[in-house]
């Protein structure tokens, strides 16, 4: 998809504006640019203009982004939230498999997600309304996995370990199936270690509460599905400590 046509949505009139430059002379791809910093009016001109891609400030006085979206449903065109740091939202965007860009706008994390855009599925109601509830303080206990079919939700109690292939993580769960997901297992542990796991390995991630026996002697994990998986000497330590293992 080329000559994508794009609305922007931001209260913040100076943001609008260094957006659009941004995208004009980065973004080959991107067709006209209609911008608006009061969501209402962009609510009144949005269905006529129909977008390929939308930016959606999510903190803006009148409306916020998800009422907006919410008025909207359903839409065809694709997302990409724009928010201030928070570190509790970022992981729900991450868990959610959703894109967002962070205020000051990085040109090569905008570059990266206008091209995501042009070929990942649209935000779905159920996905928007799970990253709602996780941005209002829900607890985070569901994972947002894609692939050419649609959007899985996993609960991370069911993930007993993720393993890494190249640039790709595999989830191996308790029912026995796998996920394979396109992200590195770095990009992994960055989303899962904050809640119960552990990165033990170069190889693997380890679901703390699925961890059937240690071996001390070999420096293995057998985990609940009998698999066992070797403990890196620079972490055995921190595996002792979180276990209180002795």
């Amino acid at each position: 998809m080329s000559n994508l046509k794009v609305v922007i949505i931001d209260d913040e009139a100076d943001a609008v504006s260094l957006l659009k430059l941004q995208l004009s002379r980065h973004c080959p791809q991107i067709g006209d640019i209609y911008t608006y910093t009061n969501p209402v009016t962009a609510l009144e001109n949005i269905e006529l203009l129909k977008p390929d891609l939308l930016f959606l400030d999510i903190e803006m006085p009148l409306m916020n982004g998800f009422e907006v979206l919410q008025k909207l449903l359903p839409f065809s065109f694709a997302v990409i939230f724009i928010t201030a740091y928070n570190h509790y939202a970022i992981r729900a965007f991450k868990f959610n498999a959703v894109d967002y860009l962070v205020k000051p706008i990085d040109t090569d994390d905008l570059v990266e997600a206008v091209a995501r855009a042009q070929k990942e599925q649209v935000v779905t109601e159920s996905r928007l309304n799970v990253l709602q509830r996780q941005m209002q303080g829900e607890p985070i206990n569901k994972i947002a996995i894609s692939s050419h079919t649609g959007v899985s939700f996993i609960d991370l109690n069911d993930i007993i370990y993720v393993e890494a292939d190249s640039n790709y993580s595999t989830l191996v769960l308790m029912n026995g199936s796998r996920f394979i997901v396109s992200k590195t297992l770095k990009d992994m542990q960055g989303m899962l270690e904050e809640s119960h796991f552990l990165r033990i390995h170069r190889q693997y991630i380890i679901n703390l509460n699925h961890v059937q026996h240690l071996d001390r002697t070999k420096s293995n994990l057998t985990m609940v599905n009998k698999a066992e998986l070797p403990v890196a000497r620079n972490q055995k330590d921190k595996l002792f400590e979180m276990y209180k293992w002795l």
